[in-house]
């Protein structure tokens, strides 16, 4: 299919994820979108569409709308939904910064670089607690079921949607907690990785497991760590081809359907969050026919 290949792609070594704001310099606003069609492979950079931009292009697209801000018993799940996320993929994280300013320049005229974070991928994918992340992926076909849009014609089919939080943990918190907590908050042993057969109602596996929704919420994970002086923690990132997985997930781990509340949240915070349309790509390059008709 014409998707965005990096999206089912391991995750690299290096990753540097991008934020725009949308000022256009005109009412030419497709014309803003022209560096993006000529820079964006969708392998090696990734490009999300946020609901505002699509707004001011009078487009929508079935299914997109803004990331929800949630509350819970003692934390906020925020949204800091933007007009356009690029996500640069690489090994080496010099290159990332280069292209990262080449594509700034290009887009300056219309978008304004709101945040830049940088994600690394630590171990052979764990987060920086030590536990494994993306266990349950789909892979092959059923990853680009979970992932890929089809069946919705021309200019969306291949096409996704993302929803993207940066997580920051408390690791003095963390630390404290002895190896049977930690197993405990997350549903799985750090030693080997495999799924406690008694885990608590509140572990974080089984507030998120997949298959115990109707529909099941299956999505594709590439979320990588983060680090920025003594603050650091995952940046999760999760491609669907329906935000309702994401967000009936979400929700189970507020506690609404159930009142009990993920245990993961003892010890991590999202700090941010928003929802993103990724176009298919035709001929190698972006394609933008919905944005057009």
């Amino acid at each position: 299919m014409n998707y965005q290949t990096g999206i089912l792609h391991p995750i690299p070594h290096h990753s540097r994820y991008m934020f725009f704001t949308f000022e256009p310099e005109d009412n030419n606003y497709l014309a803003a979108l022209e560096p993006l069609i000529e820079l964006i492979d969708g392998h090696s950079t990734v490009v999300g569409l946020g609901p505002s931009l699509l707004a001011v292009l009078g487009k929508d697209i079935t299914g997109l709308r803004s990331f929800p801000s949630i509350s819970g018993p003692g934390f906020d799940i925020p949204a800091t939904q933007h007009s356009l996320w690029l996500w640069l993929r690489g090994d080496d994280i010099g290159e990332l910064h280069l292209r990262s300013r080449k594509l700034e320049h290009a887009l300056a005229n219309d978008f304004r670089l709101h945040e830049v974070l940088d994600g690394f991928k630590h171990g052979k994918g764990l987060d920086l607690t030590g536990y494994e992340d993306g266990t349950e992926n789909p892979t092959d076909n059923e990853a680009i079921n979970a992932a890929i849009i089809h069946g919705m014609g021309d200019g969306i089919d291949g096409s996704s949607f993302v929803a993207i939080q940066q997580w920051q943990h408390n690791f003095d918190h963390f630390e404290h907690m002895s190896d049977d907590e930690q197993d405990a908050t997350i549903g799985r042993r750090k030693s080997n990785n495999q799924e406690l057969e008694h885990a608590p109602d509140s572990a974080h596996v089984k507030r998120t497991a997949q298959e115990s929704f109707s529909p099941e919420a299956f999505m594709v994970r590439r979320s990588m760590p983060w680090s920025e002086g003594n603050e650091a923690g995952l940046n999760f990132v999760a491609f669907v081809n329906s935000l309702d997985s994401f967000e009936m997930m979400l929700e189970r781990m507020a506690g609404y359907e159930d009142g009990i509340t993920d245990a993961l949240f003892t010890f991590s915070r999202p700090i941010s969050g928003g929802y993103y349309w990724c176009p298919p790509i035709k001929n190698n390059c972006l394609d933008l026919r919905a944005l057009k008709k």
